[in-house]
């Protein structure tokens, strides 16, 4: 049912407008759920099961966590018995923690650093509550010298950008559905960019981290070369570049976890750089450019969103490589390859 009610705004979503959802009733019927559940879950509450889950992932002892008779896991798109892939090899926190409270629908999003056989990692993580009890565990582990070396500057950052934790003005506050609007523009907007687009939906001051690395504004991002964008670009001028053409498609966006009260919207979902073809396009200034993966490739990714006054002003993302067109473990396969939102 929830694909057959994604269909219906299909048009609106490409149009970049998603009114008229709300009478859709498979989704409603899930925040309804949410916050029945939630309402007695604050942010304290929130951030406590997030602490209790990682305590128990460091003890390799899942038992440690209240959980539904039938809680599902998944860790980096698969599904796992709770306890397996990362229970057993995490062997400690790291100093670097963002959470991300949505009280509203019982969910809570977190990105930290962890240690595993010795060796930093990336963790991405969304656990929905029910009731007192943890009934869904979504996960991503960035392993590997980016993610190691992410890591690291994480830990050496020691705390996330406060501007995530900042309350938006009462007075300026817009719905979930407008939150989550304003980050798929974001989406829509790189998917097969041809720097032509209305891009007024990126701040001015728009900064982006992913896997812990700055790829925006970047005082130490290499001069651009010809046919690739540069991390010393602002946002904007990564978009208006047109060099971002070689992302094919931004798949299963799932936003499940948005903050109203502090404009922050957690999405998952995949990028996919098609290769071959599609490597060659032209830039907004008709020169013609071959760039991107040689071969089939996606990333599946965690991104977080600040969103105020209709902009994203903040970007942070964890991204690991997946198998070329996998899904998440949470959406049927049609969903799964289509790029209209999720919630």
């Amino acid at each position: 049912m929830f694909g057959k009610c994604l269909k219906l705004v299909a048009a609106m979503v490409v149009a970049g407008g998603l009114i008229g959802f709300a009478n859709c009733a498979p989704v409603a019927a899930r925040q309804v759920a949410g916050a029945a559940e939630a309402k007695n879950c604050d942010r304290a509450c929130l951030d406590g099961f997030v602490n209790q889950y990682l305590d128990a992932l460091v003890a390799h002892d899942p038992s440690r966590l209240p959980v539904t008779k039938y809680v599902k896991y998944t860790e980096n798109g698969q599904h796992l018995e709770l306890g397996d892939g990362f229970w057993r090899t995490a062997t400690a926190r790291g100093p670097y923690k963002l959470y991300i409270e949505d009280t509203q629908a019982g969910e809570v999003g977190f990105f930290g650093t962890m240690e595993e056989a010795g060796q930093p990692v990336i963790l991405a993580l969304r656990l929905r509550i029910s009731e007192h009890k943890i009934s869904e565990i979504e996960s991503i582990v960035a392993r590997g010298d980016m993610a190691v070396n992410g890591a690291k500057n994480l830990n050496k950052l020691g705390k996330p950008d406060p501007i995530y934790m900042q309350d938006t003005p009462k007075s300026e506050r817009v719905s979930r559905l407008d939150l989550i609007n304003t980050a798929n523009k974001y989406f829509s907007g790189m998917q097969m960019d041809n720097g032509k687009g209305d891009y007024s939906f990126l701040g001015n001051d728009c900064n982006r981290l992913e896997n812990g690395m700055q790829t925006t504004n970047s005082k130490t991002a290499r001069p651009a070369r010809p046919g690739s964008y540069s991390a010393a670009w602002g946002c904007k001028e990564q978009f208006a570049s047109g060099l971002l053409h070689f992302v094919s498609r931004i798949r299963d966006r799932r936003y499940l976890v948005v903050d109203t009260e502090r404009g922050d919207v957690l999405a998952f979902g995949f990028f996919d750089h098609e290769a071959g073809n599609t490597r060659t396009f032209q830039t907004p200034d008709g020169k013609t450019v071959t760039a991107g993966p040689v071969t089939p490739w996606t990333w599946e990714i965690a991104e977080l969103f600040k969103v105020q006054g209709g902009q994203i002003h903040r970007i942070q993302a964890v991204l690991t490589q997946a198998p070329y067109g996998m899904g998440s473990g949470w959406s049927s396969w049609q969903d799964s390859m289509s790029d209209i939102p999720q919630w």
